[in-house]
């Protein structure tokens, strides 16, 4: 009688490396948003996951590809967020306001993405400029925003000439301002921007002031 041949493991070990791989990823995340890029070891990375440095450089293939590793896939996530977002079925001002929120809710939930990203203006954006995955993820962002605005022009409702670019500055500043600069700013204020007592005012400010920006010109005296 001839023996059945096991079957082959492929599936499992593809998992185990994803596994792996996510693991790696959520522990440099923790290390590199709290000590920085600079200050971050791979060896501490190691220790802290079930794997080794050996490991590490396999998948990676060093340090500064895996702080671009980390950072690709904390960008894919708010992204990724945004493209999930049923801006269709929306009214225009309904549709830039759950935008808005959308970024308020990622951005308070995650202080670990405003840190990666505030280190990463430190080394003046030198791993972003060095990763095609980072540059191509904006442009879906970006394009949502403009069909929104689009809509809005269409139904005269918002102001011709904003630009979809300029109208993500702001909702990014205010919204990564409020965690970046907490402690800052408590310090000199003595008000905590992510006081929970405080969240609902704050979502409602960004969306009152966005919606105030894209419809100034179309009000009728």
């Amino acid at each position: 009688m001839t023996a059945v041949p096991p079957p082959p493991r492929t599936p499992a070990r593809v998992r185990d490396a994803a596994r792996t791989q996510a693991e790696i990823l959520d522990v440099a995340t923790e290390e590199f948003a709290r000590i920085g890029y600079t200050g971050a070891r791979v060896d501490e990375i190691a220790a802290r996951t079930r794997t080794t440095k050996r490991m590490i450089y396999y998948y990676f293939g060093g340090k500064e590809q895996l702080f671009t590793a980390v950072l690709e896939r904390a960008y894919s996530e708010i992204r990724g967020l945004e493209q999930q977002l049923d801006v269709e079925h929306l009214d225009p001002v309904a549709a830039i306001r759950r935008l808005a929120e959308l970024t308020f809710d990622h951005h308070q939930a995650h202080p670990d993405f405003i840190r990666l990203v505030s280190i990463e203006n430190i080394h003046d954006a030198e791993h972003m400029l060095a990763s095609p995955t980072l540059s191509k993820l904006n442009t879906p962002a970006i394009d949502i925003t403009a069909r929104i605005l689009e809509a809005g022009r269409a139904e005269g409702v918002f102001t011709a000439g904003i630009d979809a670019v300029d109208l993500h500055l702001m909702i990014s500043s205010f919204c990564f301002f409020r965690v970046a600069n907490r402690h800052t700013f408590c310090a000199l204020f003595g008000r905590d921007m992510l006081d929970p007592g405080l969240r609902d005012r704050y979502r409602t400010m960004l969306g009152d002031m966005v919606v105030s920006y894209l419809t100034e010109g179309t009000r009728k005296e």
